[in-house]
């Protein structure tokens, strides 16, 4: 069982006071409180440290922790140059790097980002699986490319990951397509759905497509994104992650929590609900804390550390998730 925490590296949840530069610290507190990943989020529609260059500076200064993101937009970059950044955080991390990568959604957080990116919002799945594609080829070594979409010729030497073949490459989403997807191509599963009972369905749905390929099921990684709010009563975490919810995006807490993992309560219960998603198959949970001030995110983080042991002996009690053969 795997417990991470994403960075607050977004400045809707800075206070006025805050230096950006404390996240780097707040990441090694992390590690040393016994998170075993550090997760950042991507986007250019609201102000926050490059994901890439946040991983970077962790990169030298932590020891165990896996770094990862959650998740990368690879169209907001060149994909050559994304595989020589991530091959550069790999090999600066010693091999901790896990990629969760997505393409984006239809509205604001979606469409206008292909725009500043100068792409094509349309066939943006296909565009996805090719660039991880190209970055497997580059990171095994390849001088050529040649996709439906992306073609390359005479590529130069590029810099190889600390690992063989690169780093993990994980998909978020959970549509049908996501899924059949995440079975047959991806090394994780990294979604957000409101209920278990979604997140154990969508899980069977990607052991069928993987044994469909001829994959394993043990070779995908089964993670939850997951906002967490812990108070001393449940109407006050409730009414915390709803002022969260509405600074980072612009909704309120019952509409966020229709589509997305929200788990707000004592400490007691988030353990219990956190604990119903690793009975439903989750064994890396990257859990988001809904705080507005970095001085609230390490409150949140202090008291999610106490949860880790629990949760650990949940995921034990409960075995490796159910495969299908």
């Amino acid at each position: 069982m795997d417990i991470g925490v994403l960075l607050p590296t977004g400045t809707a949840q800075w206070g006025p006071a805050d230096d950006p530069r404390e996240l780097v610290a707040f990441g090694r507190h992390a590690e040393r409180s016994g998170f075993t990943s550090l997760f950042v989020n991507d986007s250019l529609i609201s102000p926050r440290i490059e994901a890439l260059t946040m991983l970077a500076a962790l990169a030298p200064v932590t020891e165990t922790v896996t770094l990862g993101t959650a998740a990368l937009m690879p169209f907001l970059r060149r994909p050559v140059q994304a595989a020589q950044s991530l091959a550069s955080i790999d090999l600066l991390s010693g091999g901790r790097l896990a990629v969760t990568v997505g393409a984006g959604f239809p509205g604001r957080f979606g469409r206008p980002l292909y725009t500043l990116s100068e792409l094509p919002w349309e066939r943006r799945f296909a565009r996805l699986d090719e660039t991880v594609a190209l970055w497997r080829a580059l990171w095994d070594g390849a001088d050529a490319f040649h996709g439906e979409i992306l073609r390359f010729t005479d590529i130069p030497p590029t810099t190889r990951p600390f690992r063989a073949g690169g780093p993990p490459v994980w998909l978020g989403g959970a549509t049908p397509a996501a899924l059949a997807r995440t079975g047959r191509l991806y090394d994780g599963w990294l979604p957000y759905p409101p209920e278990p009972a979604a997140y154990a369905s969508g899980l069977l749905d990607i052991h069928k497509a993987a044994a469909g390929a001829g994959r394993a099921a043990e070779e995908i990684t089964p993670a939850l994104f997951v906002s967490v709010r812990i108070d001393d009563d449940a109407e006050s975490a409730r009414h915390s992650m709803d002022a969260y919810a509405r600074a980072t995006y612009g909704l309120p807490l019952e509409e966020l929590e229709s589509i997305q993992a929200v788990v707000t309560g004592t400490a007691d219960q988030v353990l219990h609900r956190l604990g119903e998603f690793v009975a439903a198959g989750a064994r890396h949970l990257v859990v988001r804390l809904a705080g507005q001030d970095l001085r609230t995110q390490r409150d949140q983080l202090e008291q999610a550390a106490d949860l880790i042991p629990a949760l650990g002996r949940q995921a034990a009690d409960q075995g490796e998730p159910r495969h299908v053969t």
